[in-house]
């Protein structure tokens, strides 16, 4: 969360309460998101602020934990809310064990993530939740923040508030369409946007899928992207994450990752992760064309968006079928998406005839650049 508007919310927390109403519990948001959650289940309520929903999940007889960055705001929801646990925290590094939620609550706390750490705070959400589990959070609708031409296009922008009580908070500002492909990029489905009647904030619903999210950033050295997850790796939370794959010894051998099975640990390298088609399926033979396809648009629009020193991708599957039936491995001559490209075999343990010396051959190529 940016900081400044951390220590706003910090310092001026009686102010914010005292000119805020829990609109979610009049307007009926809070009944419809409670009715989608497993009964008796827990409830992460995220930017909580003085504890109003907690408390309303909590009579509803569900386990509560309350989070804000402010520690003002959680000395409110032990009045509001005793039943509730409470924890001090980030949104861009939530505190919460891998699947232990079943739902998520995020009222109008997004919106203070830059935009650049976005993409990251929503996969960790991802992780947190349970497959299926629902998730409800707002996001500020960009047309309110007077976006320029550019900004428009792009599908965010960011403002300083500069009016009214608390000002100098941090607001990302995203068109529907960009929440969209952030919802999806971190491994969400059953997507629902609407903006609200004062049209300030999109109201945001999906569900958790069984999948993995996008591990991406700005400025990214090389982008790797995979067939489709496994239902091994989507359950793991980890890309190539079954012991026979050699990605990343092969992404070690060539210098790209240290640890292996850790994607943060690579993005924090500069290497970001994604994959061609979402759904996690046994078998990449279970994809269809009509699939490929509609991955290779998202994946396009995700390099235009990030423009990462090069894109990589590992399988040749997914390229034959959809752009090129005759490509061999190597540089891809016209690129994608703006940005070099490379295709890789498949470092899966079923394509054992490739040695990991020649996987890491390929990624130590196209990490160079050359």
């Amino acid at each position: 969360m940016d900081r400044r508007t951390a220590s706003i919310y910090e310092a001026r927390a009686q102010e914010w309460i005292a000119r805020r109403r829990p609109n979610a519990v009049e307007d009926g948001r809070c009944a419809a998101f409670v009715r989608r959650v497993r009964r008796g289940g827990l409830i992460a309520d995220l930017g909580c602020g003085p504890g109003w929903y907690a408390a309303l999940f909590s009579d509803n007889d569900f386990n509560v934990v309350a989070l804000d960055v402010a520690q003002a705001m959680l000395a409110q929801v032990r009045q509001r809310a005793p039943g509730a646990a409470r924890a001090r925290g980030d949104l861009a590094a939530l505190p919460f064990a891998d699947r232990s939620l079943d739902g998520a609550w995020a009222v109008n706390c997004y919106s203070h993530v830059p935009s650049a750490d976005l993409p990251l705070a929503l996969a960790r959400l991802h992780a947190a939740l349970r497959p299926g589990a629902p998730v409800a959070l707002s996001l500020t609708n960009l047309v309110q923040l007077r976006p320029t031409p550019a900004e428009l296009k792009r599908g965010d922008a960011e403002r300083r508030s500069r009016k009214g009580e608390l000002r100098g908070r941090l607001f990302t500002g995203v068109t529907a369409e960009r929440a969209r492909a952030l919802l999806e990029g971190a491994g969400f489905s059953r997507i629902t946007i609407e903006p609200l009647d004062n049209t300030f904030w999109l109201w945001i619903g999906a569900r958790c899928a069984r999948t993995l999210p996008d591990f991406v950033r700005p400025r990214l050295r090389l982008l790797v992207c995979g067939l489709n997850p496994s239902l091994y790796s989507a359950d793991a939370g980890v890309p190539f994450a079954r012991r026979g794959n050699r990605f990343w010894a092969a992404a070690r051998a060539a210098g790209l990752v240290v640890a292996e099975r850790d994607p943060l640990d690579a993005l924090r390298r500069g290497i970001g992760m994604t994959d061609l088609v979402k759904r996690a399926t046994a078998a990449a033979s279970a994809l269809r064309r009509s699939e490929y396809a509609a991955g290779l648009q998202r994946v396009e629009a995700l390099v235009r968006r990030y423009r990462p020193g090069a894109i990589c991708f590992v399988g040749l599957d997914g390229w034959r079928t959809v752009a090129d039936r005759s490509a061999r491995p190597g540089w891809i001559a016209a690129g994608f998406g703006g940005r070099p490209a490379y295709l890789m075999p498949s470092t899966s343990g079923r394509n054992a005839r490739v040695p990991l010396t020649e996987l890491a051959g390929h990624l130590r190529t196209v990490a160079a650049g050359r």
